[in-house]
C-alpha cells in the first residue's frame, strides 16, 4: 500500500510540479552553474543509490554530512531552497524509481560510520530511506546519531498510513528546519 502511495504521489508530484523544476533548474544554472546535486547514499539493506537534489551548496563543497559543512558554502539560491525545502523535490525521482519512500529514515552517507553502526543495530536499513519522517519534523538531524537512529526505529515500528500522511503534510506546511549546517565559516 505504501509503495503504491509513494509511486502515485511521486508521479503526480513530478507531473504537477514540472514548472517549479524548470524555474529552479534555470535559477540554479545562474546561481552555481550546476543546479542538480547527485550523491551516493546508503539505501535499503545498506545498498548504495544515487540521491538527487537541487544544489544548495557551492560546487566545490566537500562531501560530508550537512551538519559538518560550513554555512558559508550555502549559495544564495540554496538558502531559499533549504528554507522552503524545494531542494528535496528531485527526490521524487528517487521515489518513483523505488530507491526511496516519501516517508522513512533520511538516507545517510557511507562515511557516517557512527550513524551506520547505530542504525544497523536497530534494523533501520530494513526499510527504504525517505524524504521526510518523524526525525525531520522533530528537528533531529544526523549530528546526533544515537537519537536519530532511535527516532527512526520508533517511526518504523509504529508507522501507519495516517502517520505517513501526517508526516508529509507537516513537512510541506513547514515543520522541521531541514538539515543543519555548521555555523563556523
Amino acid at each position: 500500500m505504501i509503495r503504491l502511495l509513494d509511486f502515485l504521489s511521486a508521479f503526480f508530484g513530478l507531473l504537477l510540479l514540472w514548472p517549479v523544476f524548470l524555474i529552479v533548474t534555470i535559477l540554479g544554472f545562474l546561481d552555481s552553474g550546476s543546479p542538480i546535486f547527485i550523491q551516493e547514499r546508503v539505501g535499503r539493506n545498506k545498498k548504495p543509490f544515487k540521491l538527487i537534489k537541487f544544489r544548495t551548496m557551492s560546487v566545490d563543497t566537500k562531501s560530508v554530512a550537512s551538519h559538518l559543512a560550513s554555512s558559508a558554502s550555502i549559495t544564495n539560491l540554496g538558502a531559499f531552497l533549504r528554507k522552503t525545502k524545494l531542494d528535496e523535490l528531485p527526490q521524487l525521482i528517487n521515489v518513483l524509481k523505488g530507491d526511496m519512500s516519501l516517508v522513512g529514515p533520511r538516507p545517510n552517507l557511507f562515511n557516517q560510520v557512527e550513524l551506520i553502526k547505530q542504525r544497523e543495530a536497530l534494523g533501520v536499513y530494513n526499510v527504504l530511506p525517505g524524504i521526510t519522517g518523524l526525525a525531520q519534523i522533530q528537528n533531529i538531524d544526523m549530528s546526533t546519531p544515537d537519537l536519530l537512529a532511535k527516532t527512526d526505529k520508533k517511526m518504523i515500528d509504529s508507522l501507519t498510513i495516517r502517520d505517513y500522511i501526517k508526516y508529509i503534510i507537516m513537512t510541506v506546511t513547514g515543520s522541521g528546519s531541514g538539515d543543519a549546517v555548521s555555523q563556523k565559516d
